[in-house]
């Protein structure tokens, strides 16, 4: 009980009081930006304010945690898919254990008995199943990471707190590569 509230007390203390490297150096806001506005000060209500008032932003916004959702809901299914298999499985192996002929295969690599077969049929269709809801599982969570992303930078400018913003292009130079960076002082 008394670590618990030591931990709640660390909370709070952190939430009221934010640290130094959460706060935009003034020496650094006219450097990494000169026509841009100066920031809001730290707490105000336009800082805590979201960015997405675009519908673009708004979808990105909120659609980072619909996939975050779907992208658990699609490892449930696949999990329960995972169980049926198992189940299937478990019950295939009873039948194998009963006799020492129960789980004989014919030369064409089937069971002879029918219902171990079809046991191992559903077993693996139950798996193949399982495998489909995870990669569909992955393939959100990427698409999540990537909104999560997009929504960390709606703008696409860069952090306004780096001291010196540069820009890099690359292009071809007679016949050949180029680089070429600009720093803004």
């Amino acid at each position: 009980m008394k670590r618990r509230s030591i931990f709640l007390a660390i909370v709070l203390v952190q939430r009221a009081v934010p640290l130094a490297a959460q706060q935009l150096a003034p020496q650094y806001a006219a450097v990494a930006s000169p026509l841009a506005p100066p920031p809001p000060p730290v707490g105000s209500a336009t800082a805590l304010a979201p960015s997405h008032g675009s519908f673009r932003g708004t979808v990105v916004h909120y659609g980072k945690w619909l996939t975050a959702a779907g992208a658990v809901a699609l490892t449930v299914f696949a999990a329960n898919e995972n169980q049926q298999s198992q189940r299937q499985w478990n019950a295939l192996l009873t039948i194998c254990r009963s006799s020492q002929d129960a789980c004989q295969l014919a030369p064409d690599g089937t069971y002879i008995r029918r219902d171990a077969e079809a046991l191992y049929q559903l077993s693996r269709a139950h798996a193949s199943r399982a495998n489909q809801w995870l990669f569909a599982a992955q393939a959100t969570l990427f698409a999540t990471t990537a909104l999560f992303i997009i929504d960390l930078n709606p703008g696409g400018g860069g952090p306004d707190n780096i001291p010196y913003p540069s820009e890099m292009r690359v292009g071809s130079v007679n016949g050949g590569a180029g680089v070429e960076m600009r720093l803004a002082f």
